[in-house]
């Protein structure tokens, strides 16, 4: 039988939580009470008012119950924040090499332009095009670019490496098919989010042309350790650890999980990676192994720019429609990729 919060449409939850964001300050600050602090790090107002807002909707894990439950659960997430940008976007959906994917056009926007070829987040396991909509729209608009999502192989159905062979084949037909997507072949980026940043690292290290840019947004990047912020955020803050286990445990098998096409951190060379913006979240139990990564790559001689979004939690692009935070973070890093790209060293200008 449906709980109470499932037979509530989405679009009244959704009205309810843009309601409660629109309050003002003081009032949100009631609501939620003290603020949170954790390892030197305070939590966002908005961020706060988010989580109380999920457990009170009556919060299911992101992973945990069964496949088919969690993603139903991501997919009404999704339909809680529909707003798009305002530019409108033409959209079409592609063969990429036998990969589903859709490509997104700014209206206006140039043939020839930069195309980032982005992957979804959901622990390899859960998303898809559709969850991750409005953050294709955002991040077309916004740095003013072709997006082309990828519908990779979902866990457990497709384990590694379906995913990131998809990943692969998806940005090697972008590259080869430059001209029938409106792009220009030298500046092609790759990105994604959480499990789709993972992916986007992988293509970063083994695509055999290397993109002109990556945007990571708080990328998993090892699967052999567990860093200290899987255990200072393990529990409350939307992501947790035991969702990690979940996820890791349907996605790819123990005894494979130091290849490099799933842990890109055990690269034996990063140098060939592409300049690189990489955000993470400061309550985020995959914190630690993006910075570290960033880190290694900085070392190897690539330039990053590493960004920690110290107030925020995991998923905080998704939000962005909300205002606030999440709409300043991801508004960064769209600026971002829009300099990578058009004032990069290819000299786009």
């Amino acid at each position: 039988m449906a709980s109470l919060v499932e037979m509530v449409p989405p679009s009244v939850s959704g009205r309810v939580l843009r309601s409660v964001f629109a309050l003002p300050e003081p009032v949100k600050r009631l609501i939620v009470g003290a603020p949170v602090r954790r390892d030197g790090q305070r939590l966002a107002l908005d961020a706060q008012l988010l989580l109380l807002m999920m457990r009170l909707e009556g919060e299911r894990r992101l992973g945990g119950a069964g496949v088919e439950q969690a993603r139903e659960g991501l997919a009404r997430t999704k339909a809680l924040l529909p707003k798009v940008p305002e530019r409108p976007v033409a959209t079409r959906e592609i063969d990429a090499g036998g990969v589903p994917a859709r490509l997104y056009t700014p209206k206006g926007l140039a043939d020839g332009s930069p195309l980032l070829v982005f992957y979804h987040g959901g622990g390899w396991v859960i998303g898809d095009i559709d969850t991750h909509d409005t953050v294709c729209r955002y991040l077309a608009v916004h740095a003013d670019v072709r997006v082309l999502t990828v519908e990779y192989r979902l866990a457990p159905e497709h384990p590694y490496p379906a995913a990131p062979d998809d990943a692969l084949t998806a940005y090697g037909y972008a590259v080869e098919h430059a001209a029938e997507l409106g792009a220009d072949p030298s500046a092609i980026a790759v990105g994604g989010d959480s499990a789709g940043g993972n992916l986007a690292a992988v293509v970063g290290l083994l695509a055999e042309r290397t993109p002109a840019f990556a945007l990571l947004f708080y990328p998993a990047t090892d699967f052999t350790v567990r860093r200290r912020s899987r255990e200072l955020f393990a529990e409350g803050f939307y992501l947790t650890d035991d969702d990690m286990v979940w996820f890791s445990d349907h996605y790819c098998p123990r005894e494979r999980r130091a290849e490099v096409k799933a842990s890109p951190m055990l690269a034996d060379d990063l140098s060939g990676f592409p300049a690189t913006y990489l955000v993470t979240a400061g309550f985020d139990p995959l914190r630690d192994e993006g910075e570290e990564f960033a880190r290694r790559l900085e070392k190897a001689g690539v330039r990053v720019a590493l960004r920690r979004q110290e107030d925020l939690i995991h998923g905080f692009a998704n939000t962005w429609s909300l205002g606030g935070r999440a709409l300043e973070a991801l508004s960064e890093a769209a600026g971002a990729l829009r300099t990578g790209l058009y004032a990069g060293p290819r000299g786009r200008n």
